[in-house]
Protein backbone atom coordinates (compact mmCIF):
# COMPACT_ATOMS: atom_id res chain seq x y z
CA UNK A 1 0.00 0.00 0.00
CA UNK A 2 1.46 3.39 -0.97
CA UNK A 3 1.50 6.44 1.32
CA UNK A 4 -1.49 8.07 -0.44
CA UNK A 5 -3.60 4.93 0.07
CA UNK A 6 -2.53 4.86 3.71
CA UNK A 7 -3.56 8.51 4.12
CA UNK A 8 -7.00 7.79 2.62
CA UNK A 9 -7.44 4.77 4.88
CA UNK A 10 -6.36 6.76 7.95
CA UNK A 11 -8.81 9.56 7.12
CA UNK A 12 -11.63 7.05 6.66
CA UNK A 13 -10.80 5.50 10.03
CA UNK A 14 -10.78 8.90 11.76
CA UNK A 15 -14.13 9.83 10.21
CA UNK A 16 -15.56 6.46 11.26
CA UNK A 17 -14.30 6.77 14.84
CA UNK A 18 -14.22 10.50 15.65
CA UNK A 19 -16.91 12.03 13.43
CA UNK A 20 -19.76 9.78 12.30
CA UNK A 21 -20.84 8.77 15.83
CA UNK A 22 -21.14 12.45 16.82
CA UNK A 23 -22.92 13.99 13.80
CA UNK A 24 -26.41 14.03 15.37
CA UNK A 25 -25.03 15.30 18.67
CA UNK A 26 -23.19 18.08 16.83
CA UNK A 27 -26.30 19.10 14.90
CA UNK A 28 -28.92 18.67 17.64
CA UNK A 29 -26.94 19.64 20.76
CA UNK A 30 -24.24 21.98 19.43
CA UNK A 31 -21.44 19.58 20.41
CA UNK A 32 -17.98 20.81 19.36
CA UNK A 33 -15.92 17.83 18.18
CA UNK A 34 -12.45 19.31 18.52
CA UNK A 35 -10.96 15.87 19.14
CA UNK A 36 -11.44 15.04 15.46
CA UNK A 37 -9.42 18.13 14.46
CA UNK A 38 -6.64 17.30 16.89
CA UNK A 39 -6.48 13.71 15.61
CA UNK A 40 -6.17 14.98 12.03
CA UNK A 41 -3.16 17.01 13.10
CA UNK A 42 -1.66 14.10 15.00
CA UNK A 43 -2.03 11.91 11.89
CA UNK A 44 -0.10 14.44 9.78
CA UNK A 45 -2.92 15.86 7.65
CA UNK A 46 -1.76 19.46 8.26
CA UNK A 47 1.92 18.81 7.70
CA UNK A 48 3.71 20.68 4.90
CA UNK A 49 6.92 18.65 5.19
CA UNK A 50 8.34 17.74 1.77
CA UNK A 51 5.21 19.05 0.01
CA UNK A 52 4.76 21.78 -2.56
CA UNK A 53 2.06 24.41 -1.98
CA UNK A 54 -0.14 22.66 -4.55
CA UNK A 55 0.31 19.28 -2.84
CA UNK A 56 -0.54 20.40 0.69
CA UNK A 57 -3.42 22.65 -0.36
CA UNK A 58 -5.08 19.93 -2.46
CA UNK A 59 -4.57 17.36 0.32
CA UNK A 60 -6.08 19.67 2.94
CA UNK A 61 -8.98 20.55 0.61
CA UNK A 62 -9.69 16.84 0.20
CA UNK A 63 -9.82 16.40 3.98
CA UNK A 64 -12.34 19.28 4.20
CA UNK A 65 -14.47 17.72 1.45
CA UNK A 66 -14.49 14.24 2.99
CA UNK A 67 -15.38 15.75 6.38
CA UNK A 68 -18.18 17.89 4.89
CA UNK A 69 -19.77 14.79 3.33
CA UNK A 70 -20.67 13.77 6.88
CA UNK A 71 -20.76 17.03 8.84
CA UNK A 72 -20.27 20.53 7.46
CA UNK A 73 -20.13 21.99 10.98
CA UNK A 74 -16.94 20.09 11.71
CA UNK A 75 -15.63 20.73 8.18
CA UNK A 76 -16.20 24.45 8.78
CA UNK A 77 -14.20 24.24 12.04
CA UNK A 78 -11.50 22.49 10.01
CA UNK A 79 -11.59 25.35 7.48
CA UNK A 80 -11.15 27.83 10.37
CA UNK A 81 -8.04 25.94 11.44
CA UNK A 82 -6.67 25.86 7.88
CA UNK A 83 -7.29 29.60 7.53
CA UNK A 84 -5.27 30.18 10.72
CA UNK A 85 -2.53 27.93 9.36
CA UNK A 86 -2.49 30.01 6.17
CA UNK A 87 -1.90 33.19 8.18
CA UNK A 88 1.04 31.73 10.09
CA UNK A 89 2.53 29.98 7.04
CA UNK A 90 2.63 33.30 5.17
CA UNK A 91 3.85 35.53 8.01
CA UNK A 92 7.31 37.07 7.99
CA UNK A 93 7.30 37.00 11.80
CA UNK A 94 9.76 34.13 12.14
CA UNK A 95 9.62 33.88 15.94
CA UNK A 96 5.82 33.48 15.79
CA UNK A 97 6.05 31.04 12.89
CA UNK A 98 8.78 28.92 14.48
CA UNK A 99 6.89 28.73 17.76
CA UNK A 100 3.31 28.16 16.59
CA UNK A 101 3.41 26.53 13.15
CA UNK A 102 4.59 23.10 14.40
CA UNK A 103 1.91 23.21 17.13
CA UNK A 104 -0.83 24.16 14.65
CA UNK A 105 0.25 21.56 12.11
CA UNK A 106 0.33 18.83 14.76
CA UNK A 107 -3.10 19.79 16.15
CA UNK A 108 -1.71 20.58 19.61
CA UNK A 109 -3.03 24.11 19.11
CA UNK A 110 -6.18 24.82 17.08
CA UNK A 111 -6.76 28.01 15.14
CA UNK A 112 -9.57 30.31 14.02
CA UNK A 113 -9.92 33.11 11.50
CA UNK A 114 -11.48 36.32 12.94
CA UNK A 115 -11.44 37.80 9.42
CA UNK A 116 -15.15 37.95 8.56
CA UNK A 117 -15.34 41.68 9.27
CA UNK A 118 -11.98 42.54 7.62
CA UNK A 119 -12.86 40.66 4.42
CA UNK A 120 -16.07 42.69 4.25
CA UNK A 121 -14.06 45.84 4.96
CA UNK A 122 -11.76 45.16 2.01
CA UNK A 123 -14.82 44.63 -0.22
CA UNK A 124 -16.26 48.00 0.87
CA UNK A 125 -19.12 46.44 2.87
CA UNK A 126 -18.22 47.34 6.47
CA UNK A 127 -15.91 49.43 8.64
CA UNK A 128 -13.24 47.64 10.65
CA UNK A 129 -14.49 46.72 14.13
CA UNK A 130 -11.11 46.65 15.88
CA UNK A 131 -8.84 49.60 16.66
CA UNK A 132 -5.16 49.38 17.60
CA UNK A 133 -3.15 51.93 19.58
CA UNK A 134 0.64 51.68 19.29
CA UNK A 135 2.45 51.04 22.54
CA UNK A 136 6.03 50.22 23.38
CA UNK A 137 6.64 46.61 22.26
CA UNK A 138 3.17 46.22 20.75
CA UNK A 139 -0.40 47.49 20.46
CA UNK A 140 -3.57 47.86 22.55
CA UNK A 141 -6.65 46.44 20.78
CA UNK A 142 -10.26 47.45 21.44
CA UNK A 143 -13.58 46.67 19.76
CA UNK A 144 -15.92 43.72 19.15
CA UNK A 145 -15.92 40.87 16.63
CA UNK A 146 -19.49 39.48 16.58
CA UNK A 147 -18.67 35.95 15.38
CA UNK A 148 -15.43 34.00 15.59
CA UNK A 149 -15.70 30.22 15.24
CA UNK A 150 -13.56 27.27 16.30
CA UNK A 151 -12.54 28.85 19.60
CA UNK A 152 -11.79 27.15 22.90
CA UNK A 153 -8.94 26.51 25.33
CA UNK A 154 -5.50 26.64 23.73
CA UNK A 155 -6.87 28.16 20.50
CA UNK A 156 -5.43 31.13 18.60
CA UNK A 157 -7.10 33.35 15.99
CA UNK A 158 -6.23 36.00 13.45
CA UNK A 159 -7.56 39.58 13.62
CA UNK A 160 -7.04 42.82 11.72
CA UNK A 161 -7.13 46.16 13.53
CA UNK A 162 -6.91 49.73 12.30
CA UNK A 163 -4.07 51.87 13.65
CA UNK A 164 -5.03 54.93 11.58
CA UNK A 165 -6.57 55.60 8.15
CA UNK A 166 -3.30 54.60 6.45
CA UNK A 167 -2.24 51.63 8.57
CA UNK A 168 -3.79 48.33 9.56
CA UNK A 169 -2.08 45.42 11.31
CA UNK A 170 -2.84 41.70 11.43
CA UNK A 171 -2.28 39.82 14.68
CA UNK A 172 -2.58 36.28 16.01
CA UNK A 173 -4.28 36.22 19.42
CA UNK A 174 -4.60 33.46 22.04
CA UNK A 175 -8.15 32.85 23.28
CA UNK A 176 -7.05 33.46 26.88
CA UNK A 177 -5.48 36.89 26.25
CA UNK A 178 -6.00 39.30 29.14
CA UNK A 179 -8.90 41.68 28.46
CA UNK A 180 -10.48 39.40 25.84
CA UNK A 181 -14.08 38.46 26.72
CA UNK A 182 -15.68 35.52 24.89
CA UNK A 183 -19.43 34.98 24.83
CA UNK A 184 -20.69 31.76 23.24
CA UNK A 185 -23.32 31.97 20.50
CA UNK A 186 -25.50 28.94 19.85
CA UNK A 187 -28.81 30.18 18.50
CA UNK A 188 -28.06 29.60 14.82
CA UNK A 189 -30.28 27.67 12.40
CA UNK A 190 -27.42 25.20 12.07
CA UNK A 191 -23.68 25.01 12.77
CA UNK A 192 -24.16 25.36 16.52
CA UNK A 193 -21.33 22.88 17.12
CA UNK A 194 -18.85 25.31 15.59
CA UNK A 195 -17.64 26.83 18.91
CA UNK A 196 -18.65 30.34 17.82
CA UNK A 197 -18.15 33.30 20.16
CA UNK A 198 -18.49 37.04 20.13
CA UNK A 199 -15.10 38.49 21.07
CA UNK A 200 -14.90 41.75 23.01
CA UNK A 201 -11.46 43.34 23.16
CA UNK A 202 -11.15 45.52 26.27
CA UNK A 203 -7.68 47.04 25.89
CA UNK A 204 -6.02 43.75 24.96
CA UNK A 205 -2.25 44.12 24.83
CA UNK A 206 -0.78 42.51 21.73
CA UNK A 207 3.02 42.23 21.89
CA UNK A 208 4.99 42.51 18.67
CA UNK A 209 5.61 38.75 18.88
CA UNK A 210 1.90 38.24 18.02
CA UNK A 211 1.89 40.54 14.99
CA UNK A 212 1.58 38.54 11.76
CA UNK A 213 2.06 41.62 9.58
CA UNK A 214 2.52 45.37 10.05
CA UNK A 215 0.87 45.85 6.63
CA UNK A 216 -2.45 44.01 6.77
CA UNK A 217 -3.59 45.44 3.42
CA UNK A 218 -0.71 43.75 1.62
CA UNK A 219 -0.91 40.60 3.75
CA UNK A 220 -4.61 40.08 2.92
CA UNK A 221 -3.79 40.10 -0.79
CA UNK A 222 -1.32 37.30 -0.08
CA UNK A 223 -3.63 35.08 2.01
CA UNK A 224 -7.04 35.77 0.43
CA UNK A 225 -6.77 33.28 -2.48
CA UNK A 226 -6.08 30.30 -0.19
CA UNK A 227 -8.55 31.57 2.44
CA UNK A 228 -11.35 31.33 -0.14
CA UNK A 229 -10.00 28.22 -1.86
CA UNK A 230 -10.21 26.16 1.34
CA UNK A 231 -13.95 27.01 1.56
CA UNK A 232 -14.93 25.42 -1.75
CA UNK A 233 -14.74 21.78 -0.52
CA UNK A 234 -17.26 22.63 2.22
CA UNK A 235 -19.85 22.83 -0.56
CA UNK A 236 -18.41 19.96 -2.60
CA UNK A 237 -18.74 17.56 0.33
CA UNK A 238 -22.39 18.49 0.85
CA UNK A 239 -23.06 18.24 -2.91
CA UNK A 240 -21.55 14.76 -3.07
CA UNK A 241 -23.46 13.52 -0.03
CA UNK A 242 -26.67 15.01 -1.46
CA UNK A 243 -26.13 13.16 -4.75
CA UNK A 244 -25.54 9.88 -2.88
CA UNK A 245 -28.66 10.53 -0.80
CA UNK A 246 -30.77 11.17 -3.92
CA UNK A 247 -29.51 7.96 -5.54
CA UNK A 248 -30.64 5.95 -2.50
CA UNK A 249 -34.29 6.97 -3.05
CA UNK A 250 -34.26 6.92 -6.85
CA UNK A 251 -37.00 4.26 -6.99
CA UNK A 252 -39.13 5.70 -4.20
CA UNK A 253 -42.92 5.69 -4.84
CA UNK A 254 -42.64 3.58 -7.98
CA UNK A 255 -39.98 5.75 -9.57
CA UNK A 256 -41.92 9.01 -9.23
CA UNK A 257 -38.66 10.86 -8.45
CA UNK A 258 -37.63 10.49 -12.10
CA UNK A 259 -40.14 13.25 -12.94
CA UNK A 260 -38.31 15.82 -10.80
CA UNK A 261 -36.35 18.40 -12.79
CA UNK A 262 -33.01 17.98 -10.98
CA UNK A 263 -31.48 14.52 -11.28
CA UNK A 264 -28.19 13.19 -9.85
CA UNK A 265 -26.50 13.00 -13.25
CA UNK A 266 -26.82 16.75 -13.77
CA UNK A 267 -25.41 17.48 -10.32
CA UNK A 268 -22.48 15.10 -10.90
CA UNK A 269 -21.58 16.83 -14.17
CA UNK A 270 -21.56 20.27 -12.53
CA UNK A 271 -19.63 19.00 -9.50
CA UNK A 272 -16.95 17.45 -11.76
CA UNK A 273 -16.58 20.76 -13.59
CA UNK A 274 -15.88 22.56 -10.31
CA UNK A 275 -13.28 19.92 -9.39
CA UNK A 276 -11.62 20.36 -12.82
CA UNK A 277 -11.64 24.14 -12.44
CA UNK A 278 -9.92 23.86 -9.04
CA UNK A 279 -7.07 21.77 -10.47
CA UNK A 280 -6.75 24.16 -13.44
CA UNK A 281 -6.03 27.01 -11.00
CA UNK A 282 -2.65 25.49 -10.22
CA UNK A 283 -1.49 25.62 -13.85
CA UNK A 284 -0.58 29.28 -13.29
CA UNK A 285 2.39 30.46 -11.26
CA UNK A 286 0.15 32.49 -8.97
CA UNK A 287 -3.31 31.65 -7.65
CA UNK A 288 -5.84 34.08 -9.12
CA UNK A 289 -8.21 35.08 -6.32
CA UNK A 290 -10.89 36.38 -8.71
CA UNK A 291 -10.97 32.99 -10.47
CA UNK A 292 -11.16 31.31 -7.05
CA UNK A 293 -14.02 33.64 -6.07
CA UNK A 294 -15.87 32.65 -9.25
CA UNK A 295 -15.52 28.93 -8.46
CA UNK A 296 -16.54 29.57 -4.83
CA UNK A 297 -19.72 31.30 -6.04
CA UNK A 298 -20.54 28.47 -8.44
CA UNK A 299 -20.03 25.98 -5.60
CA UNK A 300 -22.41 27.93 -3.34
CA UNK A 301 -25.18 27.97 -5.95
CA UNK A 302 -24.70 24.30 -6.82
CA UNK A 303 -24.78 23.37 -3.11
CA UNK A 304 -28.13 25.15 -2.73
CA UNK A 305 -29.46 23.38 -5.83
CA UNK A 306 -28.23 19.97 -4.63
CA UNK A 307 -29.70 20.18 -1.12
CA UNK A 308 -33.05 21.41 -2.41
CA UNK A 309 -33.16 18.54 -4.91
CA UNK A 310 -32.27 16.17 -2.06
CA UNK A 311 -35.22 17.48 0.01
CA UNK A 312 -37.62 17.08 -2.92
CA UNK A 313 -36.44 13.55 -3.71
CA UNK A 314 -36.88 12.50 -0.08
CA UNK A 315 -40.29 14.13 0.38
CA UNK A 316 -41.75 14.05 3.88
CA UNK A 317 -38.89 11.87 5.21
CA UNK A 318 -36.50 14.77 4.58
CA UNK A 319 -38.75 17.20 6.43
CA UNK A 320 -38.00 15.64 9.83
CA UNK A 321 -36.09 18.00 12.11
CA UNK A 322 -32.88 15.99 12.37
CA UNK A 323 -32.95 14.10 9.09
CA UNK A 324 -29.75 14.19 7.01
CA UNK A 325 -31.44 16.04 4.09
CA UNK A 326 -32.75 18.81 6.39
CA UNK A 327 -29.33 19.14 8.05
CA UNK A 328 -27.70 19.54 4.64
CA UNK A 329 -30.30 22.16 3.71
CA UNK A 330 -29.32 24.24 6.76
CA UNK A 331 -25.63 23.65 6.05
CA UNK A 332 -26.06 24.93 2.49
CA UNK A 333 -27.69 28.14 3.65
CA UNK A 334 -24.78 28.65 6.03
CA UNK A 335 -22.30 28.09 3.18
CA UNK A 336 -24.11 30.69 1.07
CA UNK A 337 -23.77 33.18 3.93
CA UNK A 338 -20.21 32.34 4.99
CA UNK A 339 -17.86 35.27 4.33
CA UNK A 340 -17.39 35.90 1.48
CA UNK A 341 -21.16 35.50 1.12
CA UNK A 342 -22.98 35.00 -2.18
CA UNK A 343 -23.85 38.72 -2.37
CA UNK A 344 -20.28 39.66 -1.37
CA UNK A 345 -18.92 37.47 -4.18
CA UNK A 346 -21.43 38.81 -6.71
CA UNK A 347 -20.32 42.37 -5.84
CA UNK A 348 -16.63 41.51 -6.13
CA UNK A 349 -17.05 39.75 -9.47
CA UNK A 350 -19.39 42.27 -11.09
CA UNK A 351 -18.15 45.66 -9.91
Amino acid sequence: MNSLDEKVETLEQLIEKELKPYVKKIDAEGFYQEQYLRELGKAGFFSTNHKSQKEYILQEMKVVEETAKWCMTTAFCLWCHLAALTYVRNSNNLSLKNKLLPLLESGKILGATGLSNPMKYYAGLEKLHLKAKPKEDGYILSGVLPNVSNLGDNHWFGVIAEVDEHKRIMCFIPSNAEGLILKEKNDFLGLNGSATYSCTFQDVFVPNQWVLSDDADLFVEKIRPVFILYQIPLGLGVIRSSIASIEKVINKQNGCNSFLKIQPGQLKTQERKIQDDIHALFSDQRLDWKEIAKIRLEAAYLTLEAVQANMLHHGSAGYLMHSAPSRRLREAYFFANLTPTVKHLEKVLHS
